[in-house]
């Protein structure tokens, strides 16, 4: 490609074009002025959303990127607009999400001289990111940024942040971009050693009791069908974690629920019970295995995995796969043999009778006193019929979401997963649906975590991008308030919310509203929430001590799980 002398702001936006991108989240601020006023002359082909948080752009790109697969873009200024980054960098890192950040800088003739809106956000940022960079001459713009798309959605993806400097932007330098495919020293997919994949065959062939336990490396590997015809043909009951939901059914007779702390009772307890464990795409995180002392002790673990560093990390392998999960799955299939397991599936179906009849039936009992948080998912899967895309914050509202939504498609549940970040969903719902605008988005959000971003209220009012809202307000931190009556002898300290009108200021915003308070009024209400083709905001009032439950106590054996 030739070469054309430009601005390093200009070249900033033709990088991201040159990357396929078209859509960026962001807040301009002194420091990244020279990139904004390029983004004005491309405004017909570099489409950017005004969000009014920083933390909101992240958030907002996280929900693009894990709706589409596509990496997320989010821009800001130095200092407090780049700090406002970080939860949602963080967030994205510990999820794994691809997404690229990038912050203006004072110039760098004043670089550590605390100038004004300077921070070392490179140094901030390092613990929070997959690689990031501070560019201080414009030559280097196109060769970072190529870097940093790579880096970003290769391998195990994350987030990476390009800091540039004010003078980086206005130089000129002599453009041209070249994509990269390769960096020294890097290696994101790890070479499959097929005898590691016959060691796997030969455990999961001989084993009487298997079990599979999958996450989003399923959907981030774009592993599905493989997934889908594993257990087909083996005949292996599977969970997921949180992130691992809607990779796989939710009504396929083989899935057999959620693991984790609030997970289902079944494959919780038989966790401790199976005889190989088959790990793929998920890293046994603390809130999947409880103690890990008590952890699937009597199980050879299997555990496919594209990150060296996840392999014997918390839990023991038998046999490590390391590679890409869906390369993986298509060597080890016509290895696997046909089997049914059917009495080993049984008693599946067994322990969940019994989450049924002791907590299910009675969550969802029309005679409650009140609405019950798991009816109004009920209520939403029955207008959804499993097509949309949920969006879920983080507290007892994202459990009973992950709990009780149908889904029937891939990359339907988007949710903070490893950070737990409160404020996501909004946010995350607004990239989610301008990612995929054929797909009807709803954000499940509690009463508090929709105030720490409420004012995105306002980037949906100004993109009228038509998200369907609908917060479940029980009047509490619902979360910690289980764990205070759970644990702390119901001292429920500093967690009962005195809440706004949130109907009036949905409306303020020129969005459409209405409040439930009683059960007789919840189906109409959700049913023109569905029927809307604009932005439309729900409130359900809920039982305000609603306990979501099973519940592993935190740091106990996954076997001690609790039905009440």
């Amino acid at each position: 490609m030739g070469t054309t002398k430009i601005s390093g702001a200009e070249a900033v936006i033709r990088c991201l074009l040159e990357e396929g991108v078209d859509l960026v989240y962001g807040y301009p601020g002194g420091a990244i002025m020279p990139v904004y006023d390029e983004l004005y002359k491309f405004k017909d082909q570099l489409h950017h959303v005004l969000v009014r948080h920083e933390q909101g752009a992240t958030h907002a790109a996280q929900g693009y990127a894990r709706a589409t697969g596509k990496v997320g873009v989010a821009i800001a200024t130095s200092g407090p607009g780049a700090t406002n980054l970080v939860t949602g960098i963080a967030d994205a890192q510990i999820d794994s999400t691809p997404m690229v950040c990038i912050t203006g800088q004072v110039g760098k003739h004043l670089l550590g001289s605390d100038a004004f809106q300077e921070t070392d956000i490179i140094g901030i940022s390092t613990p929070v990111t997959k690689w990031n960079y501070q560019v201080t001459e414009a030559s280097e713009i196109p060769e970072i940024i190529a870097k940093a798309f790579y880096i970003a959605k290769s391998g195990r993806p994350g987030p990476v942040l390009i800091d540039i400097t004010k003078n980086a932007q206005f130089d000129e330098l002599d453009f041209s971009y070249e994509k990269c495919t390769g960096i020294r020293s890097y290696n994101p997919v790890p070479k499959l050693k097929l005898d590691k994949v016959a060691a796997a065959a030969e455990l999961i062939n001989k084993a009487k009791k298997p079990f599979i336990v999958f996450g989003q490396g399923i959907i981030l590997g774009q592993a599905e069908g493989q997934l889908k015809a594993l257990i087909e043909k083996s005949g292996i009951p599977a969970g997921w974690t949180i992130l691992g939901l809607s990779a796989l059914p939710t009504d396929h007779p083989l899935n057999v629920g959620m693991l984790g702390m609030h997970g289902n009772y079944g494959p919780n307890l038989l966790t401790n019970e199976c005889d190989v464990l088959i790990a793929l795409g998920m890293r046994f995180d603390d809130r999947v295995t409880g103690n890990l002392a008590t952890y699937a002790k009597q199980a050879k673990v299997i555990h496919f995995d594209i990150d060296p560093a996840e392999i014997d990390k918390n839990v023991k392998t038998e046999v490590g796969v390391l590679g890409d999960v869906r390369e993986a799955l298509d060597a080890l299939l016509p290895l696997i043999e046909n089997n049914k397991h059917e009495a080993w599936h049984n008693i599946f179906k067994e322990k969940h009778k019994i989450e049924f009849d002791t907590v299910i039936k009675e969550e969802l009992n029309p005679s409650r006193p009140g609405i019950s948080m798991g009816e109004a998912m009920e209520m939403i899967n029955k207008h959804s019929k499993g097509d949309a895309i949920i969006v879920s914050d983080v507290g007892q509202h994202q459990m009973f979401a992950c709990r009780y939504a149908k889904f029937n498609s891939t990359k339907s549940n988007v949710t903070s997963g490893g950070l737990g970040t409160m404020g996501f969903a909004l946010p995350a719902a607004i990239g989610a649906k301008m990612g995929r605008p054929d797909r009807e988005v709803v954000a499940i959000i509690g009463d508090g975590g929709f105030q720490m971003t409420i004012q995105e209220l306002g980037t949906i009012f100004q993109t009228r991008v038509p998200v369907k809202i609908v917060v479940l307000n029980n009047e509490f931190l619902g979360m910690v308030r289980q764990w205070q009556e759970l644990f702390f002898d119901n001292r429920y300290a500093s967690t009962e919310m005195i809440n706004p009108n949130f109907v009036a200021i949905a409306e303020g915003y020129y969005i459409k509203a209405k409040k439930v308070t009683k059960r007789e009024d919840l189906d109409a209400a959700v049913a023109e929430m569905m029927a809307s083709k604009d932005a439309y905001f729900l409130e359900v009032m809920v039982e305000k001590e609603n306990n979501v439950f099973p519940m592993i106590p935190t740091g106990a054996c996954v076997s001690d799980i609790r039905l009440s």
